[in-house]
């Protein structure tokens, strides 16, 4: 099986959630906690949005790159992980959008 980055770069926060923040921008997030974490998915969502715009391929792979690794902070700040997500992603595999959002508002 390929190697799957996603997995490793959950396996790599799991440990930068006690890493000295002196030394690692991301355990300094942990550190600095869930407002700063927020902030930084915020302003990578405007970028991406910024880039979209632009119309420059490089720059959309860019941010949003920059957007699921600080979503995936977010996460591992909630004690989720990326297996979260693509679990959620294969129950609503093969139903509609539709069909997805009245069964959300069914709950």
């Amino acid at each position: 099986m390929q190697n799957d980055i996603l997995a490793e770069l959950d396996q790599l926060l799991e440990q930068r959630k006690t890493a000295d923040a002196e030394h690692s921008y991301t355990a300094n997030l942990f550190q600095e906690g869930l407002d700063s974490i927020l902030k930084k998915v915020g302003e990578e969502s405007i970028e991406v949005i910024i880039a979209s715009k632009s119309g420059h391929n490089g720059d959309i792979v860019h941010e949003i790159a920059d957007l699921w690794f600080h979503c995936m902070v977010l996460l591992k700040q909630h004690g989720l992980d990326v297996d979260d997500v693509r679990n959620e992603l294969k129950k609503r595999f093969g139903l509609s959008g539709l069909e997805e959002k009245a069964n959300r508002n069914k709950q």
